[in-house]
């Protein structure tokens, strides 16, 4: 593999990035696993550009900071969308523009010039065509790039251009203030707990400083929208493979790598039985983790897209009939199982199972049956900009 990126490339995209007038930054998790996320905010901090993550870079840029407009995609932020679709000049960076970011390809980003950093030359324009492809790895690129920039702007302090950044921070905070997530209670009111709810207690009871783990479905995306990552490799997750039963086991293994840190795999009964077996692996090596089950009684991603797309003809998703009794199942294991049924019992319960630093707990929590995850791409004939918000309501 390619030991730094293409001088000439990088001076391109630097001209090409001081040009822009509504500029993305798009990091994926090659930047994670290239150990390039300190220079990823030095140069975002720099340009004061927008960034958003994939749903395996999460972390790479952090979450609670102002400049992150959160993950991009199928179940991406709105704002974060809505910039990509109306960005100029996007920068990405160890991402590989797969189906769950781009909607319909020939409709991904339509005004936008694309300077594309993959370490894989095969990741580049395998999917969208770059405008300038950089081949490297992701720690030489942006070294020699923020280089580069620092001596344009000593020469034309100019650049970039205030004036334009700050419309289209306007523009953005426009979005960010109608439609997204951290801006408002997005999800419905119900009797019963609501899963967005589950990630904040999640989110409050560990200062927003654990290893979080995750199954796939409704639940792994309800994390990812909730629980902001200020720091890389603490979201661990399946997303290229989308395995179940993934959540369980990678939990233990984080656990006994930090045996120290609270570390917690979030998951719904239908992933959690893949591999609810390793709860006898968390015994033996004495790895005490915390499952966070998002319970609904369904599969719940797969019930979504029948209610989303087939009128709600629902086929082979109820498991009403025939879950175990999970907090019997714990005891039987060796652990501690809680029920939580009411939201006022939420917080208590979640701040008890990290209480418990020597014991895994599993936290059943039954949350309403019909949330689903929005915004969710309309698909397949859709643009990046266009979403369901609501089951009712679309842009």
């Amino acid at each position: 593999p390619a030991q730094r990126g293409h001088t000439g490339q990088i001076k391109k995209a630097v001209r090409m990035l001081l040009g822009a007038k509504r500029p993305m930054i798009y990091a994926g998790g090659g930047v994670v696993q290239g150990e390039g996320s300190e220079l990823l905010t030095c140069l975002a901090k720099m340009l004061n550009y927008p960034v958003t993550n994939t749903l395996m870079g999460l972390g790479a840029y952090p979450g609670t900071d102002r400049q992150f407009l959160g993950m991009l995609g199928m179940h991406g932020f709105y704002e974060a969308n809505m910039a990509m679709h109306y960005s100029d000049v996007i920068l990405a960076v160890g991402a590989r523009f797969d189906d769950r970011v781009t909607n319909t390809v020939s409709k991904f980003c339509p005004g936008a010039k694309i300077i594309h950093i993959d370490v894989d030359p095969a990741s580049i324009s395998k999917t969208v065509q770059a405008d300038i492809p950089i081949v490297g790895p992701v720690q030489s690129v942006l070294t020699e790039m923020i280089a580069q920039i620092e001596q344009v702007q000593e020469k034309d302090a100019d650049l970039p251009d205030a004036g334009a950044l700050a419309s289209w921070w306007e523009q953005i905070d426009e979005w960010r203030a109608n439609h997204g997530l951290m801006t408002g209670r997005r999800y419905r009111e119900s009797d019963m707990i609501m899963p967005q709810q589950v990630i904040e207690s999640l989110f409050r009871a560990t200062n927003g400083d654990a290893y979080v783990t995750s199954d796939v479905g409704q639940h792994q995306m309800f994390a990812a929208q909730y629980y902001p990552f200020d720091k890389p490799r603490r979201w661990i997750n399946s997303g290229g493979l989308g395995t179940m039963g993934f959540g369980l086991p990678a939990a233990i293994g984080v656990k006994l790598a930090f045996p120290d840190a609270d570390v917690a795999c979030v998951t719904g009964e239908g992933s959690i039985q893949m591999n609810i077996q390793e709860l006898s692996t968390a015994t033996h090596y004495n790895a005490p983790v915390k499952v966070i089950n998002l319970r609904n009684n369904y599969l719940g991603m797969v019930k979504q897209w029948q209610d989303m797309q087939y009128e709600s003809r629902y086929s082979q998703v109820t498991y009403a009939d025939s879950l175990p009794d999970f907090v019997k199942l714990m005891e039987a294991y060796g652990h501690v199982g809680i029920q939580v049924t009411r939201l006022e019992d939420l917080d208590d319960a979640m701040e008890e199972a990290f209480a418990l630093k020597d014991r895994t707990v599993f936290l059943d929590v039954l949350i309403d049956r019909m949330e689903h995850v929005y915004p969710m791409h309309i698909a397949p004939e859709g643009s990046m900009k266009d979403m369901w918000l609501s089951k009712n309501e679309r842009t």
